[in-house]
């Protein structure tokens, strides 16, 4: 969407605070011995409080508040009472919501307790890059652009990007134009951001695969080479100048 006036401003900032209120407290209430569904759990509920609706639920039938993806799941990981946090996982949550009619997405990786398989670096990569893409962000910059600006500094890194997994429009709906915000330089899309308009930014960073592929219960994504994969995200209005984070507070750059 493109925000008009201050009514659809203060609309999308309100959801946006709510998804990115809801990440952040998911991720500090995140304990070894917990279940993702516990976790998840706690996530509806604050959702709830704030008035908010599970956008994956709302749009897909999703089985679940919120997606919990555990070490080598890389997004859309299925919320269960048998999946059982331990010390040292990667888990990545992704929360969005509908507010009032407006929609807004965030997400974040990080590891629980101490870092024992080494993940920490793959984490400030994915973060790094999403700020770096962020501030290159304004209106009539190619989207292929930043696309290829994520990719270089992946590949800086010694990593590589989800190619199938994209950010996208948001704010009416989970998903609007643009709907693909490649992590690669799509050379066929050129698509320019647009000033005022809402858009949805995440990384996909990756140890080996440059695929996703889904698992048979039709949700889980796992990686087509294996690997890990951190996923850092937020909703953003591009201006003429630096965007305004919507989702700032969600603290996934602390």
């Amino acid at each position: 969407m493109s925000i008009t006036n201050e009514t659809e401003m203060l609309g999308m900032q309100k959801v946006s605070d709510a998804v990115a209120h809801t990440l952040r407290e998911m991720r500090n209430f995140a304990k070894v011995g917990m279940s993702t569904k516990e976790l998840d759990d706690f996530g509806g509920e604050l959702l709830k409080q704030l008035g908010a609706k599970s956008a994956p639920f709302l749009t897909y039938g999703f089985p679940g508040y919120t997606c919990i993806s555990v070490n080598n799941e890389f997004c859309h990981g299925i919320p269960s009472a048998t999946r059982i946090l331990k010390e040292g996982d990667l888990i990545n949550i992704d929360v969005s919501a509908e507010l009032d009619g407006f929609w807004s997405d965030n997400g974040g990786s990080f590891i629980l307790g101490k870092d024992l398989q080494g993940h920490q670096k793959l984490i400030d990569a994915s973060k790094e890059i999403l700020q770096k893409a962020i501030s290159n962000i304004k209106g009539g910059v190619k989207v292929a652009d930043i696309g290829l600006l994520i990719e270089t500094e992946a590949k800086k890194r010694g990593y590589k990007v989800i190619k199938n997994l994209t950010g996208h429009g948001v704010g009416r709906s989970l998903h609007e134009e643009p709907h693909e915000i490649a992590n690669y330089r799509d050379r066929f899309n050129f698509t320019r951001f647009k000033k005022n308009s809402v858009v949805a930014i995440e990384t996909f960073i990756s140890t080996a695969s440059n695929y996703a592929d889904t698992l048979e219960d039709g949700w889980t994504m796992v990686g087509d080479k294996g690997g890990f994969m951190a996923q850092h995200e937020h909703t953003i209005m591009v201006t003429g100048g630096q965007p305004v984070i919507l989702t700032k507070s969600n603290g996934i750059w602390e």
